[in-house]
């Protein structure tokens, strides 16, 4: 496991899930909607809440709260969803021996959250590694925790926690048969 460490300040969005506070790198926002209705495609993972048509373009918007194994978000009055552009180096592998395009370069995704707060600028010495465990989500989906008052702010790594190929191998396993187990592997017992 890479550890990743904050050596400049950064800009992070800050936004609640479940009345948590977290924060993702502004490099990644590409802009915030107001939640609009989304599209329900099947056989799409819980966490695919469904898509959004973005200026002609059919956007997948993820519920971080199914994602990260707490429920689903209740849409309210400040829902909101924030569009990430992602980019996933295995991906690009799998588009070129696939010959698909388009994913290649990358792939925004709508993030799907209680309410979208403000920017913070966050200096080195604020922020303190990502916990090993005790944090209630993945330790890789953490990049680092904020002090800000009396709490802090969880700060996520979105290209682990958005990762495209996990979703894609995710999705791949929701949409086999009911019963269906991969063949086991001949090395193994």
């Amino acid at each position: 496991m890479t550890v990743s460490t904050v050596t400049e300040a950064g800009r992070y969005l800050t936004f609640t899930l479940n009345s948590e506070a977290y924060a993702l790198d502004i490099f990644h926002v590409t802009e915030i909607l107001e939640y609009r209705a989304l599209t329900v495609v099947p056989m799409m993972p819980d966490f695919i809440r469904g898509v959004i048509n973005l200026r002609g373009r059919a956007v997948p918007v993820i519920d971080l709260a199914i994602r990260f194994g707490r429920g689903s978000t209740t849409i309210q009055r400040r829902t909101s969803i924030i569009i990430v552009h992602i980019t996933d180096s295995s991906l690009a592998e799998m588009t070129e021996l696939d010959g698909a395009d388009g994913l290649a370069d990358g792939q925004d995704i709508g993030v799907l959250v209680d309410s979208a707060s403000k920017v913070v600028t966050l200096l080195p010495d604020q922020i303190e590694p990502a916990p090993a465990f005790g944090a209630g989500i993945r330790a890789d989906y953490i990049s680092g925790m904020a002090r800000r008052d009396d709490d802090f702010l969880i700060l996520l790594d979105i290209s682990h926690v958005l990762s495209i190929s996990d979703m894609v191998r995710i999705s791949e396993v929701a949409q086999r048969p009911a019963g269906h187990r991969e063949p086991a592997d001949p090395g193994s017992p």
